[in-house]
């Protein structure tokens, strides 16, 4: 397998491999191109710090629906056609070979409710096998523990109306301050980040040195659900100022609590996924990507080496490091493959290359990592100012300040990488023929 937006592929050599973490939707363990990383668990169980056992976890755990299936394979084959004809049809338009009659098709389609409500649900049934393939690239001896955190039907609205029910004397002037909707916000938040923290003890208990993250929440992408959640908790429609507040409160709780999450493996790197919302998450707040430890990166995506790409989201302050998100090849459930955006591309990116540095040396812990990704970074100048490193990180000159670092402190291995190798050729990344505004960007997958 090669990723066709990815210049040239480096081997890793070494004995040593990286244990990789992918907490997400589910990995197709079975995918010709991942079986040969997928972990074996030596053991018949796992037993984390808290003594909770984990029984017969071949390939990791299921979190969503709390067994070992790390994937429903019952929905391979379900979707039409088109789900994956969009994507190889977007392809052929950003690679100038689609036709006028695909352009058409594919506005059309861009404009379907219905096709749109399929085709989120497929995007979620094979965004972990998508990552697991960026992952695994050029690292064949990187092993995949798949940790199912999104589940496969999320809370409805029984639930919530039940809530209601319950508290109905909870009551307040304020609409955007109504206790009994902060309640259940709460609520909420409190059993995502229980969730979270449980995943990590796991991820700790397995050993894995870096973690994958191409999930999350974020106030914009949240709007849509709490405003339906205020709603049927008050029998009102919410204003646009109300649905604000109350998602910026349920966002905050999420990431606050969020640091137990990371904590609870503190030999891992977590590589976080920025979002998709092309807003700046200095000041609107998304959850893992500005949980903000020494174990924890953050990466937004560009439009190859030439731009941020539009959708991407971007922090000063949250946001470390980018890489490439668009249209990036990799591997989808049944032995496929397929072309997807989004910051949930580029985050696997650097989960890659973290694992290679791992490799080069094995000595190096997740601050050690986090230092050479940012440090030999492909500066840009589009990106001062939108990321703290200033770049895209660079996957040759990292692996060369990993290998030095054995023998100089990391901070000489960096200098001498970047003058040792240059920055990435920009032509190889260059991508045409379409607006980034008519891509299609799935949301990053959350439990919500």
């Amino acid at each position: 397998m090669k990723h066709l937006a990815i210049g040239l592929l480096i081997t890793s050599l070494n004995l040593f491999a990286a244990n990789i973490a992918i907490i997400d939707s589910g990995v197709d363990y079975k995918h010709k191109d991942l079986k040969n990383n997928i972990w074996q668990n030596p053991e018949a169980k796992t037993v984390d710090s808290d003594g909770t056992t984990y029984q017969d976890d071949s390939h990791g755990w299921n979190f969503a629906e709390n067994n070992n299936e790390i994937i429903d394979y019952k929905y391979l084959g379900t979707f039409s056609a088109d789900c994956t004809k969009i994507f190889e049809v977007q392809a052929k338009i950003l690679g100038g070979t689609a036709t006028e009659e695909e352009k058409e098709w594919y506005k059309t389609k861009k404009n379907d409710p219905e096709f749109l409500k399929e085709l989120q649900k497929f995007g979620n049934f094979v965004h972990g096998t998508h990552v697991s393939g960026i992952s695994a690239e050029a690292a064949q001896k990187a092993t995949l523990i798949g940790l199912k955190l999104i589940p496969t039907e999320t809370p409805g609205a029984a639930e919530v109306r039940k809530f209601a029910a319950a508290h109905r004397g909870l009551a307040s002037d304020k609409r955007d301050e109504n206790p009994m909707v902060k309640m259940f916000l709460t609520m909420l938040a409190q059993r995502q980040v229980e969730m979270l923290t449980t995943v990590g003890k796991y991820t700790g208990a397995v050993k894995s040195e870096i973690a994958n993250g191409s999930f999350g929440v974020s106030m914009t992408a949240v709007k849509p659900i709490v405003k339906q959640l205020v709603k049927q908790l008050t029998g009102a429609e919410p204003t646009d100022a109300e649905t604000d507040a109350y998602a910026k409160f349920f966002v905050g709780e999420i990431v606050k609590g969020s640091k137990d999450f990371v904590a609870a493996a503190q030999d891992t790197l977590f590589v976080f996924a920025a979002g998709n919302d092309g807003t700046d998450n200095d000041s609107i707040p998304a959850s893992p990507a500005n949980v903000k430890t020494d174990n924890t990166i953050t990466v937004a995506a560009t439009n190859g080496m030439t731009s941020l790409a539009v959708f991407s989201n971007y922090g000063q302050k949250m946001v470390e490091v980018a890489a490439p998100g668009v249209a990036i090849l990799s591997t989808i459930p049944g032995d496929d493959h397929l072309k997807m955006s989004g910051t949930s591309m580029a985050a696997p990116y650097v989960t890659n290359v973290a694992g290679l540095v791992k490799d080069q040396n094995t000595s190096l812990n997740p601050a050690g990592i986090k230092k050479i990704l940012m440090g030999t970074v492909d500066v840009k100048d589009f990106l001062k100012g939108k990321v703290a490193s200033s770049g895209i990180v660079n996957r040759e000159r990292a692996i060369k300040a990993a290998a030095l670092s054995k023998t100089m402190s990391v901070e000489v291995a960096i200098q001498e990488a970047r003058r040792a190798v240059a920055d990435e050729p920009v032509a190889a990344w260059s991508s045409r023929g379409i607006s980034e505004k008519d891509l299609i960007v799935l949301p990053l997958p959350s439990t919500f």
